[in-house]
């Protein structure tokens, strides 16, 4: 087993622990069972999961135990906001978005451990819902709820800032009572004695040592622990894992490979350090190298595409990734477009400013319409300047039309002004 608090705290993982020495030493006597929890609030897992997702991974490849637990329960009350409440959504939607979820986690995690379905380290699947299903309100109440003290629970930050404007629900209120109840139950069923999650978890997971203490006693399974991950931001302000069009989705059908690539290649020159460390599987050096290339030479850009190339791999599949990277040097001059297929293709096109026509238009007038000039004058003079290309080929005469043969798959059209300005035509 390698030193997984120290790796984890070199990539700037670690934000809250509640006992680093105790940790670290179970980490050395392991293996240690240690799980986190995604709650189905939509069809399909994010970018922002991963930190949580590939630090299981990486506790599973240091010899330790993970339990991806997939929130069936917890899913149908909602993890509580602190600007608004939840809208819940039906039970049978929360249950297609669990079987959903669960095949997304599958794929990053060892649930076999090779051929040894018995091994230390086989990751276990899990969903709350199984062991709240049959739970009465009296048994809640009872068993679990003399256990919280409403002292600490209106205490919590999320809790006071909504109390503070339209207030929280008795639903809200009480999740944290049920998803520390998933520890306890995790540290029962399965001897799992750590919770890891992001730093905005830290009153959940701390509740659910509090439940596990006062429930046991004497901790047969050994003494439990919490665990915390940065919360991930941009440097320019905005949400992590964000675009213009929203959330971006591990499922291709959600956030195109295309698109998944890009927003890795894409990456501020500020932020691809602490992303490289915070997903990359590459070695300490190898990172390192990545980051002193970055600092360098930035316009290169060797950092983004290596980590748009190791996560799209993760989560698309190399073939998938290989047709993100074409499609990507295509659109820039530096591959051919007739070869990309027309999935691929309308993939990267819906990533551009475009324009649909009825009937295609001469050059200047789509150069207009996919707003890559702001008047038929500027892209007379771009043409002039030889700054005006059609599908990679550039456009020599100021009154050049467009033809069917310009038809890429018999329905787009590639424009692009420069070297990076790209935009599109769909003839409708």
């Amino acid at each position: 087993m390698t030193d997984i608090v120290e790796d984890l705290k070199w990539r700037g993982l670690i934000a809250q622990t509640t006992d680093e020495d105790a940790l670290r030493k179970a980490f050395a006597d392991g293996p240690v069972t240690a799980y986190c929890g995604f709650d189905p609030t939509a069809a399909s897992l994010h970018v922002g999961h991963l930190t949580q997702v590939l630090t299981l991974r990486r506790l599973q490849l240091a010899g330790h135990r993970p339990i991806a637990l997939v929130g069936g329960a917890t899913g149908l009350i909602g993890d509580p906001k602190p600007s608004a409440e939840r809208q819940l959504n039906e039970a049978s939607t929360v249950r297609e978005w669990v079987g959903r979820i669960r095949g997304q986690l599958s794929a990053f995690l060892d649930f076999a451990a090779g051929d040894d379905t018995d091994a230390p380290n086989a990751a276990l699947m899990a969903n709350n819902y199984d062991w709240t299903e049959n739970l009465s309100a009296i048994d809640l109440l009872r068993d679990l709820g003399k256990h919280f003290s409403i002292n600490q629970m209106l205490a919590r930050d999320t809790v006071k800032s909504r109390l503070g404007g339209e207030g929280m629900s008795y639903t809200e209120f009480s999740y944290v009572i049920l998803q520390s109840f998933d520890y306890l139950e995790l540290y029962r069923r399965h001897g799992c004695t750590l919770q890891i999650g992001g730093s905005d978890q830290w009153g959940n997971i701390t509740a659910g040592l509090d439940l596990i203490r006062r429930v046991t006693g004497n901790q047969p399974h050994g003494q439990a622990h919490a665990m915390t991950t940065n919360l991930l931001t941009k440097a320019d302000g905005t949400k992590f894992g964000k675009t213009e069009g929203g959330a971006v989705w591990l499922d291709p059908e959600l956030t195109t490979p295309y698109a998944f690539y890009q927003f890795w290649l894409n990456a501020d020159d500020r932020d691809v350090s602490r992303y490289l460390r915070t997903f990359s599987f590459r070695s300490h050096e190898e990172i390192e190298e990545l980051e002193r290339e970055a600092a360098e030479r930035p316009a290169a850009r060797a950092a983004q595409r290596a980590l748009a190339e190791e996560l799209t791999t993760m989560v698309h599949g190399a073939d998938q990734c290989a047709a993100a990277v074409e499609a990507s040097r295509a659109l820039f001059g530096q591959g051919d477009l007739a070869a990309l297929d027309a999935a691929t293709l309308a993939a990267a096109v819906a990533e551009l400013p475009s324009a649909q026509v009825a009937e295609l238009p001469t050059v200047v007038d789509a150069l207009v319409a996919t707003e890559l000039a702001p008047s038929k004058g500027a892209a007379r003079r771009t043409i002039k300047e030889g700054g005006a290309y059609v599908n990679n080929t550039k456009v020599v005469t100021e009154d050049a039309l467009l033809t069917s043969a310009d038809l890429l798959h018999g329905r787009w059209v590639l424009l692009r002004r420069g070297k990076r300005n790209l935009g599109a035509l769909e003839l409708s």
